[in-house]
């Protein structure tokens, strides 16, 4: 009995560690901290779509363990080829859904675009690739504080890794209304000028609706060895600005002054979605933590004419087709010599923490 008590309590102290904020009677005050040591379900939900993020990428986001994992203390996001898990055939003629009926884990997350059930077609195939999207959604959310990340970026051409934030509730209407955080994003490519993996940046979305996103007032690029070497992200997110950090430098400081209508310099042409809310509405309200990794889209993140071998045109009806052809262009590149997709081209967090930084109504 004692001896299983001991591994009980030594498994528990692996787990993520997650503190309610009215607990905290010192500040900062870490109220939530993993490390990694295993992955931890009861804090991190897979989702299961077939709409990637909603750009057409050409990944699936799956719950598998060839994907998603633990090892030394780090997470590795890798992606995976779907042919090789069912076959090149099926990507033109098989049916992959993802409805599920286990409970979470097991059941389709997102419909839209497609995203629970897809039948593959000679023009319109089904998803290439595996990967993960991993969030916190269900189990820890926070409103101002800090936030700090340890990763590591993949290389490998048009792989897309980000973590980010978005809103818990939606309490301002949707994207990008509610806002967007994103505290890291980058791109995998080795090569093709600005579009590589030594330039990543950070971001807020935010604006009324879709048409009218105002991420380009409130936005940081910089550069380093983010495919070589691990590198600290950090945010201090309080109720009068948003502070974003590198390695410990700043980067970025967002005060809108005060608030975000006057600051995008908007009129009654449109209705103030913040109206009611605090000065740093919609960036005021709880947010939840996301870890994933993208491949390729249509939304311009990898622009066309930026490189004479980009195997798709993001206007093209049939953009995961042509990825998929254009292969031979791109896999080595995930490879790395390793005759299998390496290591080298999984996105690896060592950290993340969270910390609530002041005596706030959470």
């Amino acid at each position: 009995m004692t001896m299983l008590w001991l591994l009980t309590l030594a498994a528990g102290a692996l787990a993520a560690d997650v503190l309610d904020p009215d607990d905290c009677t010192a500040f900062p005050c870490l109220i939530f901290h993993d490390e990694f040591d295993f992955l931890d379900h009861d804090v991190w939900e897979h989702e299961i779509t077939l709409s990637g993020g909603g750009n057409w990428e050409f990944h699936a986001y799956l719950n598998n363990r060839s994907v998603s994992y633990t090892r030394d203390s780090t997470l590795f996001i890798k992606p995976q080829l779907t042919s090789d898990w069912r076959g090149e055939a099926f990507l033109t003629s098989g049916e992959l859904n993802v409805w599920g009926m286990n409970g979470r884990g097991s059941v389709c997350t997102s419909n839209a675009f497609y995203g629970c059930n897809r039948v593959g077609t000679a023009t319109n195939l089904i998803n290439p690739i595996m990967s993960a999207r991993l969030r916190t959604l269900s189990d820890f959310a926070f409103r101002y504080g800090r936030i700090e990340v340890r990763a590591k970026m993949p290389r490998g051409d048009w792989l897309r890794p980000a973590i980010w934030m978005l809103p818990r509730y939606w309490p301002y209407g949707e994207w990008p209304a509610s806002g967007e955080i994103d505290i890291v994003e980058c791109r995998g490519n080795d090569r093709y000028g600005s579009i590589n993996n030594q330039v990543c940046s950070s971001a807020m979305h935010w604006g009324p609706f879709w048409t009218q996103d105002f991420f380009d007032m409130t936005i940081t690029e910089y550069t380093s060895d983010f495919a070589d070497s691990f590198h600290v992200w950090r945010i201090d997110w309080t109720s009068t600005d948003i502070k974003f950090y590198l390695d410990g430098e700043l980067k970025m400081t967002v005060d809108p002054g005060t608030n975000f209508w006057n600051f995008a310099g908007l009129d009654s042409t449109y209705d103030n979605p913040w109206v009611d809310g605090d000065k740093m509405a919609p960036f005021d309200e709880k947010f939840y933590i996301i870890i994933n990794l993208a491949v390729g889209g249509v939304n311009g993140f990898f622009p066309d004419g930026i490189v004479a071998n980009k195997p798709w045109e993001n206007h093209s009806p049939h953009a995961p087709r042509d990825f998929w052809k254009g292969r031979d262009s791109w896999l080595p590149s995930w490879e790395q010599g390793e005759g299998k997709i390496s290591e080298g081209a999984a996105l690896k967090v060592d950290y993340v923490k969270v910390w609530k930084m002041e005596s706030v109504i959470q």
